[in-house]
C-alpha cells in the first residue's frame, strides 16, 4: 500500500508540471487577444473638408470619442473591433480594426459622404394672426423726408458695398492695416473677431469673388 500510494503522488506531480507550460501559453494567447491598439485619425468630406466634432463610436466594447474642430480624434480599440462614425448630414461609416495588424498604434482617415436630410417645413410669421399682420402693414411709419433715407443708406454693410466699388488711396490703406494689427494682437491666443460688420472686411470679400480666391460649393 505504501508503495502504491508513492507513486500515485508521483504520477500526481509529473502531470502537474506537464500542465504548467500549457497554462503558460493559454495565458499568453489571451493576453495576445486583448492587445490595446491606439488608433488616432480625421474625419474628412470626399471633397477633403473637415468634419468637426463627428461621432466616433466602438460598437464592440460600447465606448467612443468626439472629434474637435478640425475633425482630429484618438480611441483605444482592439483587433477585430468595430467601429462607426456619424455627423449630422453625413452618412453613417463603418471601420473594422484589422485582425492581422501587428503595430500598436494605427493612423486613419474616414471619409464622410454627404447626406441629404428632409425636415417637415416650418412656417414662421411675424404677427399672431393675418388681421394684426394687416393691421400694422397698413399703419407701418415709413420716413418721408430724405435725411432719414440717407441715414438708412449709411448702415455699416451699405457702406462695405460702397467700399468694394471705389479704390482706397494710402491713407485707407495703411488704417485698415493698423485697424487688421489691432485685431490680431487683441485676439492673440483667441478666436479672431466677427467681421460681419467690418466694411473692410467686405469690400475685401467681394473683391476676392470672381478672381478664383474663394471655392464656391454650388
Amino acid at each position: 500500500m505504501l508503495v502504491t500510494f508513492s507513486m500515485r503522488i508521483l504520477i500526481s506531480l509529473i502531470f502537474l508540471v506537464g500542465l504548467i507550460p500549457a497554462f503558460g501559453q493559454s495565458k499568453q494567447t489571451e493576453k495576445d487577444s486583448v492587445r490595446l491598439i491606439q488608433l488616432t485619425g480625421i474625419v474628412i468630406t470626399d471633397s477633403l473638408y473637415r468634419v468637426p466634432y463627428a461621432t466616433v463610436g466602438d460598437l464592440t466594447s460600447g465606448k467612443g470619442v468626439i472629434a474637435d474642430f478640425y475633425g482630429y480624434f484618438a480611441l483605444v480599440v482592439r483587433p477585430g473591433d468595430t467601429l462607426e462614425f456619424r455627423s449630422i448630414g453625413f452618412k453613417r461609416k463603418q471601420y473594422i480594426v484589422p485582425d492581422s495588424v501587428m503595430e500598436n498604434s494605427i493612423s486613419l482617415v474616414q471619409m464622410m459622404t454627404e447626406d441629404t436630410i428632409m425636415a417637415e417645413p416650418v412656417n414662421v410669421y411675424p404677427w399672431p394672426s393675418r388681421e394684426e399682420f394687416a393691421d400694422a402693414f397698413v399703419n407701418m411709419d415709413l420716413p418721408d423726408d430724405d435725411l432719414k433715407r440717407a441715414q438708412q443708406r449709411l448702415s455699416p454693410q451699405e457702406m462695405a458695398f460702397v467700399g468694394a466699388l471705389l479704390a482706397g488711396d494710402g491713407t485707407s490703406a495703411y488704417s485698415a492695416y493698423r485697424v487688421q494689427q489691432r485685431k490680431e494682437l487683441y485676439t492673440r491666443g483667441q478666436m479672431p473677431m466677427n467681421n460681419l460688420l467690418n466694411p473692410a472686411a467686405w469690400a475685401e470679400f467681394l473683391r476676392g469673388i470672381g478672381t478664383g480666391r474663394y471655392q464656391i460649393n454650388q
